[in-house]
């Protein structure tokens, strides 16, 4: 998926470094799930590495933005076939 959203090694390298496996996966399939309002996706993840380097990044936020799109597209949905 990484390849496929145009991350480069170096970006990707770098999430796994200061995030970690795990959340480094999580932000990139965030990314994808937001894939239409991303325009650069190693732009966006190379953004939230620095963050997390300075300790000003979590995941909480990021999972929260999903989930409003989520209920927002379901809201949406819903009024269109109501």
């Amino acid at each position: 998926v990484r390849s496929a959203l145009g991350v480069s090694p170096d970006a990707w390298s770098q999430a796994l470094d200061v995030l970690g496996e795990h959340d480094a996966a999580i932000v990139i399939a965030a990314i994808l799930q937001r894939g239409d309002e991303i325009k650069s996706a190693g732009g966006y993840l190379r953004v939230l590495t620095e963050k997390a380097r300075a300790g000003e990044f979590s995941l909480g936020p990021v999972l929260m933005a999903l989930l409003r799109g989520k209920a927002a597209k379901a809201a949406r949905d819903r009024k269109r076939a109501g």
